[in-house]
C-alpha cells in the first residue's frame, strides 16, 4: 500500500484548515505537506494515531542521517523547518476529536533539536553575492542581435535595478511599469508576489548602461512588437523547427513563463559566457542593499530601500540581507570613529534603529 486512507483524509482536513482559516499560500502548504510525508514514510504509513515518543525519537534521528539531492546530509536548517512542520501539524491534530485521546503533546515535544541545534540553524551566514562590476561584465559579454538576446539582457538588467524576486520577474506584464515615474506596481491581484503584497519598486539607477538596456527593452517592445498593457514584460520563446529538424529557438511569444526556471537558466548561461561563477537572482538582492550600504546610504535612503524590497520594516532588510562579510567587518571595526566624531556615528546608529521598529 503507497498510502493510507485514513491518513490522506486528515491530512487534506489539515491542508484545507492552513489555507483557508490560517491563511498559508500554497508553496507553504506545499512544505508542510512534504515535511508530513517525510514523517508518515519513516513509519511505514502507519495510522497517525498510533504516534508516540518513539516515532518522534527515532524520526529525528533518521532525518539528522538523511542525504539532500546533492547528496550531503540534510543542513540543521532543513532539518529544523521539517521537524517543525510535523510538530505543528500532530499539535493540531491532537486537537481533533478523533485524536485528542490517542495523542499526548508531551511525545511531541520529542522532535526537538537541542538549544546549540536550533541556535545553528537560525544562525545567519555571509551570503556570496555578486559586485555591480561583476554584473556590469556579465551584460557587456551578453549578445544581443536577436531579440531573445535582447531579453535575455534586460532581464539581468531588471533584476539588478528593482532587485525583484524571480517569480515576480516571471509574471510582470507591460502595464505593472510606469516609465515616466520608473515605476515597478508589483501587483497580487494580477502576478506572483511574496505573502500577496502590493509592492511600488522604483528602478534603483545603479548605472545609467545598466538602466539604459532596460528601457530599451520596453520601447522595443512597445514599437516594434506592438505589446499591449497585458503582454508579458519579459515573454517566454518559441521553437521551430531547422533545416535538420531540429528545435531551434524561433522568437517570442506573448505568453508568460509557467515557472521561473528558464530565467534562473538565463543567469546560469550568462554568468558561465562570463567567465563567473554562478549568482542566481535573489543574490541581487544582498547586491543592492550592500551597494548601498558601501555608498554610505542614509537612515532615510536605506527606509526607500527596504519599502523597493517589499519590507515594512528596516530591520527585515539589514538582517536578511545587510550582513557583512567578516573582511568588511573587520575593516569597519578597525575604522570605526575615525572618519566621523564618535557622537556622529552614535546619533546614526540610533536614527537606524528607531526607523527599524
Amino acid at each position: 500500500m503507497k498510502y493510507n486512507p485514513k491518513n490522506e483524509r486528515i491530512k487534506r482536513e489539515y491542508c484545507e484548515f492552513k489555507k483557508e482559516a490560517d491563511c498559508k499560500d500554497d508553496k507553504t502548504i506545499e512544505t508542510m505537506r512534504s515535511a508530513i510525508l517525510r514523517f508518515e514514510q519513516f513509519t511505514g504509513l502507519k495510522d497517525f494515531a498510533t504516534f508516540n515518543r518513539n516515532q518522534a525519537t527515532g524520526f529525528k534521528n533518521h532525518i539528522a542521517n538523511t542525504k539532500s539531492k546533492t547528496g550531503d546530509v540534510l543542513s540543521i536548517a532543513t532539518q529544523l523547518t521539517i521537524l517543525n512542520n510535523v510538530q505543528t501539524f500532530l499539535r493540531w491534530l491532537a486537537t481533533q476529536k478523533s485524536f485528542k485521546s490517542k495523542i499526548q503533546k508531551d511525545d511531541i515535544a520529542f522532535f526537538n533539536l537541542t538549544d546549540k541545534q536550533q541556535r545553528a540553524a537560525k544562525s545567519s551566514k555571509s551570503m556570496d553575492f555578486p559586485t555591480i562590476e561583476q554584473i556590469r561584465h556579465v551584460l557587456s559579454n551578453m549578445p544581443h542581435e536577436n531579440e531573445v538576446e535582447k531579453r535575455d539582457r534586460a532581464i539581468i538588467a531588471f533584476t539588478i535595478l528593482t532587485a525583484a524576486r524571480v517569480s515576480a520577474i516571471a509574471t510582470f506584464k507591460m502595464k505593472n511599469f510606469d516609465p515616466s515615474r520608473q515605476l515597478v506596481i508589483q501587483d497580487p491581484k494580477e502576478m506572483d508576489t511574496k505573502f500577496s503584497k502590493l509592492i511600488e519598486t522604483f528602478l534603483v539607477n545603479v548605472d545609467d548602461d545598466v538602466l539604459q538596456i532596460f528601457l530599451e527593452w520596453v520601447e522595443y517592445l512597445r514599437t516594434k512588437k506592438l505589446f499591449g498593457a497585458n503582454d508579458p514584460l519579459f515573454p517566454k520563446s518559441f521553437n521551430v523547427h531547422d533545416e535538420n529538424a531540429f528545435f531551434v529557438v524561433g522568437g517570442l511569444s506573448r505568453q508568460h513563463w509557467a515557472n521561473s526556471a528558464p530565467i534562473r537558466e538565463i543567469f546560469k548561461k550568462a554568468f558561465q559566457n562570463a567567465g563567473l561563477k554562478y549568482y542566481n537572482p535573489h543574490s541581487f538582492r544582498h547586491t543592492l542593499v550592500h551597494d548601498a550600504m558601501q555608498k554610505g546610504a542614509n537612515v532615510e535612503e536605506l527606509k526607500a530601500l527596504s519599502q523597493n524590497l517589499g519590507h515594512e520594516h528596516l530591520l527585515t532588510t539589514l538582517t536578511s540581507y545587510g550582513t557583512l562579510s567578516p573582511h568588511r567587518q573587520s575593516e569597519l571595526i578597525r575604522g570605526m570613529g575615525k572618519a566621523r566624531g564618535d557622537q556622529e556615528l552614535l546619533f546614526r546608529i540610533k536614527q537606524l534603529v528607531e526607523k527599524a521598529q
